[in-house]
């Protein structure tokens, strides 16, 4: 069995999860379907655990010997990973399953882009990348950026609940009414955010530190960190407006939102459409 038919496998799994958190919303009586979206969801989380460490060990058969995280497909494979690990966090703390229905997306789509539109092939790293910091700083930047996609799904929530709250207050019969109160909302984007900044913190100084060893400086202004460095900020404001100015509910929720997509153009949008020492990574 190879990689890339568990990653397929998995990518039906999150489909299937995904379909069954939707059933959860529409048939709010039966408990049956959100349980299953989180059952579904671990499964197909252990299942691209496997196939990435397959992955791993395919690399060392070729002779390339390298952990899977050095190119567009990986990397956006990983990033699915990471979604639906933080999700299910969250989700085994808290157990508001119907989260998953506005998350799993996000793990869905860069799954299927990387199994239908991607090159999957495994290649000799690049000098630059020839290096233990590729774990560290690939790990800690990733894992932020789940963090900030699981908060961006939970402001989509809140922003329709708090909708939904001013203009049907007495409709609790209606799909939105099984979403968890304002509120609570509002408390995990903050909490999924306290995850995610410290880890994007770590990502940047790993990275800095691994630019020193590749480049020799630190830090070159390259659209790749000016862009990191954007995104640090809008979370640091996020944080910083929430603890002394007591930011809350649809102005957070928003915040959260432009912070995500400053993200995705972060990750994507430098790789794909500006040139820099980070190109490679398309």
């Amino acid at each position: 069995m190879t990689s890339s038919l568990l990653f397929n496998i998995t990518t039906l799994l999150y489909l299937a999860s995904m379909l069954a958190f939707f059933a959860a919303i529409v048939n709010r009586t039966k408990l049956f379907f959100g349980a299953a979206g989180s059952y579904i969801a671990f499964g197909g989380l252990l299942l691209q655990t496997i196939a990435i460490g397959l992955r791993w060990k395919e690399s060392y058969t070729l002779g390339i010997g390298h952990a899977p995280l050095s190119n567009l497909y990986e990397s956006v494979v990983f990033f699915s990973w990471t979604i639906v690990l933080i999700y299910g966090i969250l989700d085994l703390k808290y157990r508001y399953r119907v989260i998953g229905a506005f998350v799993m997306p996000f793990a869905l789509l860069g799954m299927a882009w990387a199994q239908l539109g991607m090159k999957s092939g495994i290649e000799p790293l690049v000098p630059a990348l020839q290096s233990n910091w590729l774990l560290y700083h690939v790990i800690t930047c990733f894992l932020g950026y789940a963090a900030f996609a699981v908060a961006c799904g939970i402001s989509i929530m809140y922003l329709i609940r708090e909708k939904h709250d001013k203009v049907a207050q007495a409709n609790e019969q209606s799909i939105v009414a099984t979403f968890p109160p304002s509120r609570v909302l509002d408390d995990l984007n903050y909490k999924s955010i306290m995850i995610g900044f410290p880890l994007l913190t770590l990502g940047i100084v790993t990275g800095a530190a691994w630019a020193n060893y590749a480049w020799g400086t630190y830090w070159s202004w390259d659209p790749k960190e000016t862009w990191s460095l954007i995104v640090w900020f809008i979370y640091a404001a996020f944080l910083h407006a929430r603890i002394t100015r007591g930011w809350a509910g649809r102005r957070a929720a928003w915040l959260s939102i432009i912070g995500f997509a400053a993200t995705i153009f972060c990750y994507l949008g430098v790789n794909l459409l500006l040139s820099g020492l980070h190109s490679y990574g398309g």
